[in-house]
Order: structure tokens, then sequence, then C-alpha cells
């Protein structure tokens, strides 16, 4: 299952799972853009709705699911978009990039067989997660700020929930993956800002590679021999291109009581808890 699989490295992690066999559930927000990306893939493809966006929408689709899961690849998101809040009245980057994918993972953890990939970004090393205000109600809004805050959280919670799987006694693994500076429509998404969408198309151009090869760090997190809680990223020049391989990540990323509170924090905002250990795949 991989959310966001319309465009982007979601759609090219889930033609190439879909190119080897796997049945793959497309989770987006758009039926029709999803099922456009899978008419372009061979081998079992289905597409269901989920709007990460609306809590209502994530419960309704976790309800919905019938039979295990095999892989969960947490892709979707939002990358520096004007001033929003998700239905529940989250701050749009952080409600989308790591809450939704919060409650999606435990609400579904009964059902996993195998991994759950989370999708976060070079962007993490500059984030910080605000306690008293991660939801921009009380300073200024800054975009990039707010999204090196989602992203952060994406590996804060990786690590917490593998904490967890490995306290319960779970085979099921938890790992995350950064695709470097990848072409894809992220760096399109960004407004009414043209200096920064310039700045972006050049940092692809000399940094960078295609949404082909920046999905590789995600199928390599999915399916390569990698250790419990392991990241992945692009080997090459300040990890923006290259081969996948296990990378490393700041030091508020490997905090464990950072992600231990980040956990906490999480399931008071959603609503949605760890399952009990004997409902864990």
């Amino acid at each position: 299952m991989v959310t966001g699989a319309n465009s982007g490295i979601g759609r090219v992690t889930a033609r190439e799972f879909a190119a080897r066999g796997a049945r793959v559930v497309l989770a987006v927000r758009d039926i029709g853009k999803g099922r456009q990306a899978a008419g372009g893939m061979s081998g079992r493809t289905e597409v269901r709705r989920l709007d990460l966006a609306d809590l209502a929408s994530v419960r309704s689709f976790a309800d919905d699911l019938d039979g295990p899961v095999d892989v969960l690849v947490n892709n979707a998101g939002l990358m520096t978009p004007p001033f929003g809040r998700t239905a529940d009245g989250f701050e749009l980057q952080f409600g989308t990039n790591h809450l939704g994918h919060f409650a999606l993972t435990n609400l579904l953890l009964p059902q996993l067989r195998g991994r759950v990939v989370t999708v976060s970004s070079i962007a993490h090393r500059s984030g910080a997660i605000d306690f008293a205000d991660p939801n921009w109600q009380q300073r200024r809004y800054r975009a990039t700020a707010a999204y090196a805050q989602s992203k952060l959280a994406n590996l804060l919670f990786t690590a917490e929930l593998q904490r967890r799987l490995t306290a319960v006694g779970s085979p099921v693994l938890a790992t995350a993956a950064h695709p470097g500076v990848a072409a894809t429509d992220l760096l399109r998404r960004t407004g009414d800002r043209p200096r920064l969408q310039a700045l972006q198309h050049r940092a692809v151009r000399l940094l960078g590679q295609s949404e082909d090869d920046g999905a590789l760090p995600t199928l390599f997190a999915a399916v390569a021999d990698v250790p419990p809680g392991g990241y992945a990223g692009p080997t090459g020049f300040l990890q923006g291109r290259g081969a996948p391989a296990l990378v490393g990540r700041s030091r508020a990323a490997r905090d464990a009581d950072l992600a231990a509170r980040l956990w906490t924090l999480s399931e008071m905002l959603t609503g949605v808890s760890f399952p009990l250990p004997a409902h864990i795949g």
C-alpha cells in the first residue's frame, strides 16, 4: 500500500511493486488521478480514496480495508504550501505529513505483516518540534520551518514505532527513507513564490535526480536487508542523488525522549493509540 501514489516517487514506488508481482493499493485523495496513474502500471492495482488531512477519511479507509498488508509506504506529503489547516484544525503540513500517517499506521497495525516505510526528507535536519505550538496557532507561520518540523516528526515517529514494535515482540519493521533532491510535483507546488520555485529548480539541476531515482531509497527501505528503524537515502553529494544506502540522521531525530514526547502528543491530537500487543500483526 502506497499513500500519495498518483504522482512522484509514490507513483514510481507503486509501479515498481506492481511490476514485480505485488498487489498494490494506491491510497490517494483524488480517485481520478489515482486511476490514471494505475492505468500506466502493469500488474494488479487497486485505487482507494484516502485524505490524510481528514482523520474521518483515515478512519474510514482503515475500516474498509480487509486482509493483511505486507508493506505500508507512508509517502504522501505537502511541501511548503501557503498556510492552511486540515479538516481537524491541524497545520496542513504537520497534519498531513505526520499526524495523518501516524493515525493510519496505528489503525492498520493489526493487519500489517512486513514493514512500515515512512518518507522523510533532508529538510528534517533543520526541523524542531514546537510542543507548545505544533500547529502554528500562536506564532507567525513559516512554511519551510513547518515542513522541516513535519519531516523531523516522520523520523521520530519511525523510531518510536520501532521501539514499541520491538517491545511487544512484533516482527513488523519500521523504516524510513528520503529521496534526496528529486524532480517531483512537490517542487511545483510552491504557490505564488516564483523565487522559491527558481531556487528549487536550480537545486534539482545541480544536485538532484529524477523521480524514478528518487524512489530508489523508498524501495530500498521496503525490501532490502536493513536494520529496525533503518533510514535510507541517496549516497551522492550532500545526499542529493546517487545509489540508495543507509544514511545518517540529525541528533534530534535520534533523541528517544523527543520521539516518545511526540508520540504522546500525536495520540492526544488524533485520538489514535498504539494497539494492544494481542492485536498487532
